[in-house]
C-alpha cells in the first residue's frame, strides 16, 4: 500500500511520466517542433537558393521610374478635367512656349470644326452620325418647302410686336398663329416623306419612324447657312 503525501493528486504521477519523457527526447538533442518540420519539408528545399524578400520590379515600371516612359495617360472625362491638365501641363512653360501651345489648340479646334461642318463621323454629333442621317440631311437641303421660312418669319413677327401700334400687333399675332399651323401641317408631310425615301433607300434600317422625321423637321426649320453639317447639296440637286 503506498502512501500519498498530504495535498497530493493522482495526476502527480501522470506528471512526473510526462516530465520523463521530455527530458529523454531533450537528452537526445532533437524537439518535436523540429522533427515535424524535418518530416513536412520537401529534400529540395535544402538545394533552393534564398530569395531577395521582394518582388522583382516589372519592366514598365522600371522604365517609368528611370524617365524612359510616362504613361499609361488616360483622356480627361470632362471639359473641367481636360482644362486642369492644359493648366498643369503649361504651368512649366515659358511665355514662347505657352503661346505656341495655344496657337496649336486654335489650330485642331479650327480644324475639328471643318471636320464636323463637312460631316466626318468622327466628329459630329451622335445624331448625326451614319450613312442614313448623311441621306436625310441631302434630301432636306434639295428640297425647298413652306416649313424652311418659319424662322425668318417668326422673326419679323417679334420685331411687330414690338412696335406700339394696335393694327400692326393684331395682324402680326394672326399671322403667327397661321404660320404655327403651316408649320405643323408641313412638318407632319415633311416627316412622313423622309422616312418613306429614307425606308426605300435602305430597307434594312431600324432608323426611322418619329425620331428620323423630327431630325428632318428641325433641319428644314433652320436656315441654310445656320446646318450643321454644312449643306453639300443644293436645292434641285439629285441625290
Amino acid at each position: 500500500m503506498k502512501l500519498r503525501a498530504f495535498g497530493s493528486s493522482k495526476d502527480d504521477s501522470g506528471k512526473s511520466s510526462a516530465g520523463t519523457d521530455s527530458g529523454a527526447e531533450s537528452s537526445s538533442g532533437v524537439a518535436p517542433s523540429d522533427t515535424a518540420a524535418g518530416a513536412a519539408s520537401p529534400a529540395g528545399d535544402a538545394r533552393r537558393p534564398a530569395g531577395k524578400g521582394k518582388p522583382t520590379p516589372r519592366r514598365r515600371d522600371q522604365e517609368r521610374a528611370r524617365g524612359l516612359r510616362t504613361g499609361p495617360v488616360t483622356a480627361p472625362v470632362t471639359r473641367k478635367e481636360a482644362k486642369e491638365r492644359r493648366k498643369a501641363a503649361r504651368a512649366n512653360m515659358s511665355k514662347d512656349e505657352r503661346r505656341a501651345s495655344k496657337a496649336e489648340d486654335r489650330a485642331a479646334r479650327e480644324e475639328r470644326r471643318q471636320l464636323m461642318m463637312a460631316g466626318d463621323d468622327r466628329y459630329v454629333l451622335s445624331r448625326d452620325r451614319g450613312e442614313v442621317r448623311r441621306f436625310a440631311r441631302d434630301w432636306v437641303d434639295t428640297h425647298r418647302r413652306l416649313i424652311n421660312f418659319f424662322m425668318p418669319l417668326a422673326l419679323f413677327v417679334i420685331i411687330f410686336q414690338l412696335i406700339p401700334n394696335p393694327a400692326l400687333m393684331f395682324y402680326s399675332q394672326n399671322l403667327f398663329l397661321i404660320l404655327i399651323v403651316v408649320v405643323v401641317v408641313d412638318g407632319v408631310l415633311l416627316g412622313r416623306k423622309v422616312n418613306s425615301v429614307v425606308r426605300e433607300r435602305f430597307p434594312d434600317t431600324e432608323d426611322t419612324g418619329f425620331g428620323m422625321g423630327w431630325y428632318a423637321v428641325m433641319r428644314a426649320t433652320q436656315p441654310r447657312m445656320l446646318r450643321t453639317p454644312r449643306p453639300r447639296v443644293r436645292p434641285g440637286d439629285s441625290i
